[in-house]
């Protein structure tokens, strides 16, 4: 190398900027962090659901509540949704790869918390 020369760094790939309203990655934290988002993620971990499956487990969602919980989901392409052609229409719900990725730690969390809450009292 010659004397004096100077590394350019390597370009790095352009950051959101999460604290402006405008970004895009805040509106997905969001949805994620919402108060029903971080539920279906979770219940969607182990299984793809029917919506009505999918509502029965998450106890206190309003069908509407889960509808428009979902449908922010999938346009932020953290969940899938596959509609059969049958009457009515059976609809199921899955994470997708990236749904998977984001909901890894939200699972860790929320094991976490459970496993330090002491235990329930019969009732």
């Amino acid at each position: 190398m010659k004397e004096g020369a100077q590394l350019t760094p390597a370009a790095a790939t352009p950051r959101y900027e999460v604290f402006h309203t405008d970004c895009p990655a805040r509106d997905m934290v969001d949805h994620v962090t919402s108060r029903w988002g971080i539920w279906v993620l979770i219940s969607l971990r182990s299984n793809d659901l029917r919506f009505y499956e999918l509502r029965d487990s998450i106890q206190g969602i309003s069908e509407k509540m889960l509808a428009q919980t979902l449908r922010a989901l999938v346009l932020d392409g953290l969940v899938w949704r596959e509609v059969e052609p049958t009457t009515p229409p059976q609809v199921t719900y899955g994470l997708t790869e990236f749904g998977q990725d984001v909901g890894e730690p939200l699972t860790d969390l929320f094991d976490r918390i459970t496993q330090r809450l002491p235990p329930r009292s019969p009732q």
